[in-house]
């Protein structure tokens, strides 16, 4: 229905006036409840992102807040200023744009309002006449036709027209190079030995691709097998890593073992994704801990799993032994925690999901426009403390990698920022775009080198 030329990339952004539907739509175009629904105006507060997989296509979405005023002049209160901040670089960031009204409700002065400012965006727009739970409500939309925007009736409670709009989306959407064909993800399965890492890469693979033993140590060497995830062109390709189980150093006795920690310290170092393997059965030790602290020194991304978790759970439930497990290991706060078995196969479908999203975050392309409004309000919501009668000051931020994900940031004087304001400006940051399990890496630098960069 659009064309497809004039879409510059393979970002798409829901947009539209409060209380119109849209975190419910979000859900079920990503496929999962993400967004918090509620029937109270301007729940939704923060910009959320998720990657919609339509058969063999993947692309970004996302969905903003309720759009309850276009001029910030007029804006009631700061959360509203941030809500229409992040709308606006929503706007600037997608190829196209899906712009939710309510049929029931028919056109108010608002919907003109928000109609104006996305065609003066010069971007791509549909729109979605939500609420439409029969065919009968259809002609309700015919009014809508005044903003001369491509219309699609949905509904988002009975999931009507949204397999329609799935498939419009990807067919105009731009095609795009899949980077993991040529350089695949490397995912290192850690762990202590005896742990059940051989096993879970197994049942990952389907088949028996390392030897599985209930001998600690089988694994000696590190082992790659090759693992996808969908199919087709957008399908993401990994190279999974079976590791030797990481021993205590005071008690390696023999070459092969010293051998083999090194090896396994070597693919934690180079691994864009790590699995940390716990043995539910006995829970988090000091390996587990100096093995995740490897992980944090090699900025890796991480997701733990649980495995064995079918002779623990009549021990224990999930929340209490995630409770202890942050406990005593607090440096987990961003990373997911996983719960199944490779023995009985318990969450191993989870277990691929959660792997392709913690993939995806530490290759999070953040949009400048968004990451300088982000610190912004974060450093005009708590200053900087005073350093030696001086305030830090951030003049710009960009983007400068991913895995891990790399954030430069320009500033009158690196000196004057203390460890306790950089963890504060990271929280902001995962609070906005979440990024579970992925490393955060800021660094800042002085002014003059944005100037020696040309910039």
């Amino acid at each position: 229905m659009s064309d497809t030329n004039s879409i510059p990339n393979r970002t798409v952004a829901i947009v539209g006036r409060p209380n119109v539907g849209k975190s419910s739509l979000f859900n079920r175009m990503a496929g999962r409840r993400i967004a918090i629904v509620h029937e109270q105006s301007g729940v939704t507060r923060d910009r959320l992102n998720a990657e919609v997989i339509r058969g063999e296509d993947r692309f970004e979405l996302i969905d903003t807040g309720g759009i309850g005023v276009i001029d910030h002049k007029v804006a009631g209160d700061t959360i509203e200023t941030g809500i229409l901040d992040q709308a606006e670089a929503a706007i600037e960031d997608a190829g196209l744009i899906l712009f939710v009204v309510d049929v029931m409700r028919g056109i108010t002065p608002l919907d003109r309002e928000v109609a104006k400012h996305l065609r003066q965006s010069g971007r791509t727009v549909w729109l979605l006449s939500n609420k439409a739970d029969n065919p009968n409500l259809d002609n309700q939309g015919v009014e809508f036709e005044e903003f001369a925007f491509p219309i699609y009736n949905v509904s988002s409670l009975h999931n009507r027209g949204i397999g329609e709009l799935l498939d419009d989306v990807v067919n105009a959407l731009p095609d795009i190079e899949n980077p993991t064909i040529e350089n695949p993800l490397r995912i290192a399965v850690v762990g202590r030995p005896n742990a059940g890492k051989s096993s879970i890469i197994n049942r990952l693979v389907k088949g028996q691709r390392v030897i599985v033993s209930e001998i600690a140590g089988t694994t000696r060497d590190s082992i790659e097998v090759p693992f996808q995830v969908g199919k087709g062109e957008s399908a993401r390709h990994y190279k999974l890593i079976d590791t030797a189980g990481l021993r205590k150093w005071g008690k390696v006795k023999v070459a092969v073992d010293k051998y083999s920690n090194l090896r396994t310290e070597k693919a934690i170092e180079h691994a864009d994704l790590t699995l940390l393997v716990l043995d539910a059965s006995e829970g988090p030790t000091l390996r587990d801990k100096k093995i995740m602290s490897l992980i944090e020194k090699a900025e890796a991304g991480c997701l733990v799993v649980v495995n064995k978790w079918d002779l623990a759970e009549n021990l224990t439930t999930q929340r209490q032994y995630e409770e202890a497990l942050r406990r005593e290991l607090p440096y987990l706060s961003h990373v997911p925690i996983l719960y199944g078995s490779a023995n009985s196969g318990f969450n191993m479908k989870r277990m691929v999901d959660a792997i392709e999203e913690v993939s995806r975050n530490v290759s999070t392309q953040l949009s400048t426009g968004i990451l300088n409004r982000i610190l912004q309000h974060a450093f005009e919501t708590t200053l900087p403390p005073m350093v030696k009668g001086r305030r830090l000051k951030m003049y710009y931020a960009t983007q400068v990698g991913v895995r891990p994900v790399r954030i430069k940031i320009f500033v009158n004087s690196p000196s004057l920022l203390t460890s306790a304001y950089k963890k504060y400006l990271t929280r902001c940051l995962r609070e906005k775009f979440g990024m579970e399990g992925a490393p955060l890496v800021l660094i800042f630098n002085r002014r003059r080198a944005l100037e020696n960069d040309g910039r």
